[in-house]
């Protein structure tokens, strides 16, 4: 337990906690883009009623809004590069309206058409509908069964299949189709589990500092040569695709798998896969004393796509699960509950492995998944010793931790910011005490579920 208090000191001590916009993901026919970074906004809506507008604001930007009983407002405007200022008075056209910094907290705003006082009724941000790819469903059946004839009476076309893990992705014509596929599949005595393919959000990205005090991260590696070591520690990093952090780091990856993909990312900024590696073996390094035996298999699930499935994530955790990894870290998330990927995640935990999923920028309490997912640890965000007003704070959430940290990619730093980096400093912590100190999971688990205990709203 003393090892973790110092971890913590040390963590928390040592982080930037600089805000970084989170650009959220608008719905199909209506679009709001709030760059929280710019304080600039882009709209384009039509018919949009008071309330679900108001709780998308929140969602993006971490206000808390408060509205006058009655006020009534159908926004339908257009437009792009807005100031905040501005765009609030387009979106909420005739209402009254007051914007109040807070201190230390989220800023506050009062929506009425009388007094800013009666407004008293609070928005609660909105997550929204789960996403999920067009016309596929993912499938789980039994030993023995055919999926290729039962793909053929459904009338689909299988585009994705792991045959040890009984899991398929099937194609079909349209949404009807799908929708009728799922209730004969639901109703099939040879299937397992059915969803749709759901979407996991795009990872926020990085913001350049022009300068930081902060010193690169240096890190000796003291690799444990006996995998059945019970200090060994192999983390599965699933992720976007990694770029080199130079050798005295690279050297802690022993093998990175596409899983969706190649991909040729960007050598001009570090992606989040880049940040969250560098982010684990920062606190790594603290709960080792400037040292590690961890090691490092890389998982890409994104490839070229800003977004990735279920399925690619499933399919993630299977191929790091093979390669060694007795931790995972998935600094990522979904609002749909896929049952497959549920019994994919259940599977690892059943197998003794420990898993860290983050809660979740979108700051509600509606479950995120995988961290939602029961035995995962899910972990949120803090700021100034507080959930982070961009953070999800629900009963899934098992641990917060600092949100923000300085990442050095090519000599330059930048500020990584949300629960994804909460995670990784997680995982970190976590894989760092293990080749340290030598705990059970168990233990470990304990121990940061009350050292990082959620703060209580």
């Amino acid at each position: 337990m003393q090892s973790l208090r110092q971890t913590f000191r040390i963590i928390a001590f040592g982080l930037c906690l600089a805000c970084l916009a989170f650009t959220a993901r608008a719905a199909d026919t209506n679009v709001l883009v709030w760059h929280r970074a710019a304080d600039r906004v882009d709209a384009d809506i039509r018919g949009e009623p008071l309330w679900p507008l108001l709780e998308n604001i929140a969602r993006q930007t971490g206000w808390h809004i408060f509205v006058e009983t009655g006020a009534t407002r159908v926004a339908s405007v257009k437009f792009r590069d807005l100031p905040a200022n501005d765009a609030l008075k387009m979106l909420l056209g005739k209402l009254n309206f007051a914007l109040v910094p807070g201190t230390n907290s989220p800023a506050r705003l009062y929506v009425f058409t009388t007094r800013m006082e009666n407004a008293t009724q609070p928005v609660r941000a909105s997550r929204g509908p789960p996403k999920h790819v067009p016309n596929e469903l993912l499938v789980r059946v039994k030993p023995g069964t055919d999926i290729d004839a039962l793909a053929k009476m459904l009338g689909a076309k299988i585009v994705g299949r792991d045959d040890k893990l009984g899991i398929y992705r099937l194609q079909f014509g349209d949404a009807a189709a799908t929708d009728v596929a799922l209730g004969q599949l639901k109703n099939n005595s040879n299937v397992l589990d059915v969803d749709y393919n759901y979407y996991f959000d795009p990872p926020p990205a990085p913001q350049l500092l022009a300068g930081s005090s902060t010193a690169p991260l240096s890190l000796t590696l003291n690799p444990t040569t006996d995998s059945s070591d019970p200090c060994h520690v192999t983390v599965g990093l699933i992720d976007t695709p990694l770029q080199s952090l130079g050798s005295k780091l690279d050297q802690f990856v022993t093998k990175s798998i596409p899983v969706a993909g190649d991909a040729q990312p960007d050598p001009a900024n570090p992606t989040h896969a880049t940040g969250m590696l560098y982010n684990l073996l920062y606190s790594a390094s603290q709960a080792g004393h400037g040292s590690s035996s961890l090691r490092v298999v890389h998982v890409d699930v994104y490839g070229q796509n800003p977004m990735t499935t279920s399925w690619d994530v499933a399919l993630g955790i299977q191929a790091a699960v093979n390669n060694g990894a007795n931790v995972l870290n998935m600094s990522l998330g979904s609002g749909g509950d896929s049952s497959v990927l549920d019994d994919v995640v259940k599977q690892a935990i059943a197998d003794g492995i420990m898993v860290f999923a983050a809660a979740g920028n979108q700051p509600v309490s509606s479950a995120t998944y995988p961290a939602a997912i029961p035995g995962v640890n899910a972990v949120t965000a803090t700021q100034n010793g507080q959930i982070a007003p961009y953070a999800d704070y629900g009963n899934f959430v098992s641990m917060a931790l600092p949100g923000a940290n300085v990442v050095y990619y090519n000599g330059q730093p930048y500020v990584f910011q949300g629960t994804s980096v909460s995670t990784a400093l997680a995982t970190g912590v976590a894989a760092g005490t293990k080749g340290a100190d030598c705990w059970s999971w168990t233990q470990i688990q304990s121990a940061m579920q009350q050292q990082f205990a959620v703060p209580k709203q």
